[in-house]
């Protein structure tokens, strides 16, 4: 593709770092608060052909001129869900959230679901998803005694367990299998499905892995992160598809 035929593919920052955990950069600027999103989210956009677009949290009266611009959209990992968006009390051990950035992105779901634009979810962005349809998640799975650690240890380019992938689904036929190698680092979980929305991977444990809406244009969001393993094929697969999408 050339540059200007390249699909604008939005990603969502739903991480925010403080100024007090931040370290100071000799003689650099005070510091900030400051959106966090991973180098490996538009490597992978770009590789896969498109042009990433990075939004960060804003008012709620952006979000459908943002939305209109946009061929595409990809939530990326990040930090839980507040567990006020599905309706239940905090777990003891949910980590910190942002109830501002979890109400922005949840608009901006809704908001491409309207336009049908495609969407390609990973990790925190997969739970969005599901929670956007008006789902539920599990808010700690280690309290289901599951027996795989869903927070591997090694890095994020290794993979720690395997995804049994449902045939004739169509994250089967954008990877070409039925079982996948993923890495793994989240400690919530989908729970009650949203709508539209359909299971189509389960990790050895049980754990929902992947689900897509055979509703619209394209939909699939994965519970690993697809990113650092753009080395290997489904899983780079997943943008192109997305990008491929966001093209037509």
């Amino acid at each position: 593709m050339s540059p200007r035929a390249r699909p604008l593919v939005g990603l969502t920052t739903s991480e925010v770092r403080t100024a007090r955990t931040l370290r100071k950069i000799p003689h650099g600027d005070p510091t900030p608060h400051e959106f966090a999103l991973g180098v490996w989210y538009p490597r992978a956009i770009e590789r896969a052909g498109g042009m990433p677009v990075i939004v960060p949290p804003g008012g709620d009266t952006q979000v459908r001129e943002l939305v209109s611009r946009l061929d595409g959209l990809c939530l990326p990992g990040g930090p839980d869900l507040d567990p006020a968006t599905f309706g239940a009390s905090p777990h003891p051990k949910l980590g910190p959230v942002n109830p501002d950035v979890d109400r922005f992105e949840l608009h901006m779901i809704r908001c491409a679901d309207e336009r049908d634009l495609p969407i390609l979810a990973i990790c925190r962005g997969a739970q969005a998803l599901n929670v956007a349809r008006g789902g539920t998640l599990i808010q700690h799975l280690p309290d289901l005694g599951q027996a795989i650690d869903h927070r591997q240890k090694t890095p994020g380019n290794t993979t720690s367990h395997i995804v049994r992938i449902e045939p004739g689904s169509r994250l089967e036929e954008i990877t070409g299998v039925t079982e996948l190698d993923v890495n793994t680092f989240h400690h919530q979980g989908i729970e009650r499905l949203g709508d539209e929305l359909r299971a189509v991977a389960w990790a050895p444990d049980g754990t929902i892995e992947a689900l897509e809406s055979g509703e619209r244009r394209f939909c699939v969001g994965v519970q690993w992160h697809a990113e650092t393993l753009i080395e290997r094929g489904p899983h780079l697969a997943l943008f192109e598809a997305l990008v491929d999408a966001a093209g037509a």
